[in-house]
């Protein structure tokens, strides 16, 4: 009592001692120690309340407070009762047969009476053993052990009737007893049936192999374990005119090696075509050549260059591939990729180089650019990647790998690339231009693409502001540049200076105009007989401008006078690209002169007949 944890159970132990027995009660109910009340009712024989304080508060003693309850009353010869509880012990499947055993005819009504698989199984077999055969197949049936009742009707010599249990049942066990009796009356065939039933394969392919039964053992072979399939690939190797049925097992057991060893053996192509699918770099390289060998020879070149690179012959593979046009796929140039070697490895890492550059080469020629940028790339070898990549004209990428580069040839060949693409209409274009050439320090090239952009502007726009801008640009990287010709450089310089310097008198008199018109006018008079003035501004831009002004002022005979001068120094001069075209119309309307084709009626390409007249 001292053990207990709780000082009410222990005082409730003292008084039981003591005969006071509802104080006990209430102190092992205040505790909550009902296992320790389920106890103290079963000493008082208080088994009811045993019972129920067992089902309420205490079930993990449930089944053994019946179990005592069933011994007690077993011992007060009160049988039913007894029976019962041993049910709801659990425990009726041996004692309740032990109870009633000296009492058959209550044992039978008790057994007839139960629907328990056990207790009917173990009355058959009590009736087996008193010989009473038909009645025990009738309870082993109730008690659906197919196995006892296939048993006893090979006792019985009744082979049919067996079959029929074993077949409806599908029972294993009575199956594979049942193969057994066959086997034992030599009925072969019927023995490897239903010892494939019973799923015992290995003893029906043993059968099968004693008796030379060869096509029941490829069935056989065919649902057995990889042990099995070998089993029985080794019986047909050494059978003539059966190698076929080997190549198969083995293939299925997953040898493929020894089966395309077999096949080329026995020259079983048709076999060599169907598992070459299943070749990789784990087959014996002999294998796998022999069988790149045959494929070569019947010209299926795809399968062939995928076998020779599985048994690392890659320079052979990549000539196949050459010679006979087969495309290298992503997956194929990964597996010619050899891995890394260590960095004191020189001669395994120059071979690898070359192989890879090799791969990249082939990929380069079937139009597989992005591959070849990548195989060139792990071959060390940019500026060819970069090459390869420009003939993707993906150019986001291009941007990419001239960033991560940081190479001055490539990033060089990134902005010539990206010349040839629409900058003019992309900012993102322009600006990488610009990047690209400053970080290769290509300043002549940078120089020529900021003419460009003045160009631009001034071809476009007519914005000689942002064109005098860009000319600047240009002329200060060719001033900065290093050419190998040093005249070259400097005659280059003057000229981009001496564009510049008409460039700015223009932009100046464009500016003039808003404080002095007539100033300005004098300027562009003495602008237009510059000799080189084309170099910079365009003449129409500038008779056009000053067209504009004498309209504006009403001196329509100077403006068409400025014209006619305009069409002479600019043949075929399209008159409304430069001028509106309803300054033009003014102008000829003023002085009564009709317009005519080439007078400047035609639509300008710029559109600037709709702008509004000052």
């Amino acid at each position: 009592a001292m053990k207990e944890p709780e000082i009410d159970a222990r005082v409730a132990m003292l008084a039981v001692q003591l005969g006071m027995k509802e104080e006990a009660e209430q102190l092992y109910r205040n505790c909550k120690r009902f296992d320790l009340l389920t106890k103290f009712y079963q000493a008082s024989g208080e088994w009811i309340k045993a019972v129920q304080v067992a089902e309420s508060q205490n079930r993990i003693h449930l089944r053994t407070t019946y179990y005592n309850f069933a011994r007690h009353s077993e011992g007060l010869g009160d049988l039913g009762t007894a029976v019962n509880a041993y049910e709801k012990s659990g425990t009726h499947r041996t004692e309740v047969p032990r109870l009633l055993y000296d009492d058959p005819g209550h044992l039978e009504a008790y057994v007839m009476k139960s629907k328990d698989r056990s207790i009917r199984k173990w009355w058959a077999q009590y009736l087996e053993s008193t010989g009473e055969m038909d009645s025990a197949l009738q309870f082993y049936e109730a008690a659906k052990d197919y196995m006892s009742i296939v048993r006893v009707c090979c006792y019985l010599d009744r082979i049919d009737q067996a079959k029929d249990v074993a077949n409806e049942s599908g029972d294993r066990a009575a199956c594979y007893h049942l193969a057994r009796q066959l086997e034992t009356m030599e009925r072969v065939s019927d023995a490897i049936e239903y010892y494939s039933k019973a799923q015992c394969l290995a003893n029906a392919i043993k059968l099968a192999k004693e008796h030379e039964l060869s096509h029941e053992l490829m069935g056989l072979a065919l649902q057995g374990n990889t042990k099995d399939m070998l089993d029985a690939a080794n019986y047909y190797e050494t059978k003539p005119d059966m190698q076929d049925k080997a190549i198969l097992l083995y293939h299925k057991a997953g040898k493929v090696g020894r089966a395309m060893q077999l096949a080329f053996e026995s020259r079983q192509f048709g076999a060599l075509q169907t598992m070459a699918d299943e070749l990789d770099e784990t087959t014996d390289p002999d294998v796998l050549d022999r069988c790149a060998r045959f494929f070569l020879e019947h010209n299926q070149y795809d399968k062939a260059v995928e076998l020779l690179v599985a048994a690392k012959k890659y320079h052979e593979a990549l000539d196949v591939c050459v010679a006979q046009s087969v495309s290298i796929s992503e997956d194929m140039a990964e597996k010619m990729t050899p891995p890394k070697p260590d960095k004191d490895d020189g001669a395994e890492q120059d071979y690898r180089a070359k192989l890879l550059e090799r791969v990249a080469e082939c990929c380069l020629k079937q139009g597989a650019y992005h591959l070849a940028t990548k195989k060139f790339t792990q071959a060390g070898k940019k500026l060819k990647a970069m090459t390869a990549l420009l003939k993707s004209r993906d150019t986001a990428k291009i941007i990419f790998f001239a960033n991560v580069s940081r190479q001055r040839e490539i990033f060089i060949m990134a902005a010539n690339y990206l010349q040839q693409q629409e900058w003019r209409k992309d900012p993102e274009i322009m600006k990488n231009i610009i990047t690209f050439y400053t970080k290769g320090k290509a300043l002549e090239a940078l120089s020529g693409f900021y003419d460009a952009c003045a160009q631009v502007e001034i071809d476009n726009y007519q914005n000689y502001d942002k064109a005098l801008g860009a000319l600047n640009e240009a002329l200060k990287c060719m001033s900065k540049a290093k050419l190998k010709n040093s005249d070259d450089q400097e005659a280059k310089v003057a000229f981009l200076r001496q564009r510049v310097t008409l460039l700015k008198k223009f932009v100046q008199i464009r500016r003039t105009y808003e404080d002095d018109p007539e100033e300005a006018v004098k300027q562009c008079q003495v602008l237009l007989d510059e000799p080189d003035l084309e170099t910079a501004v365009r003449l129409g831009d500038v008779y056009g401008f000053v067209i504009e002004h004498y309209a504006s002022q009403e001196n329509y005979k100077q403006a068409y006078s400025l014209m006619e001068e305009m069409r002479r120094k600019i043949p075929h001069v399209n008159m409304g690209f430069f001028v509106n075209l309803k300054v033009v119309e003014r102008v000829h309307r003023a002085l009564g002169i009709p317009l005519g084709r080439g007078m400047g009626a035609e639509t300008p390409e710029d559109g600037r007949n709709d702008d509004d007249d000052d």
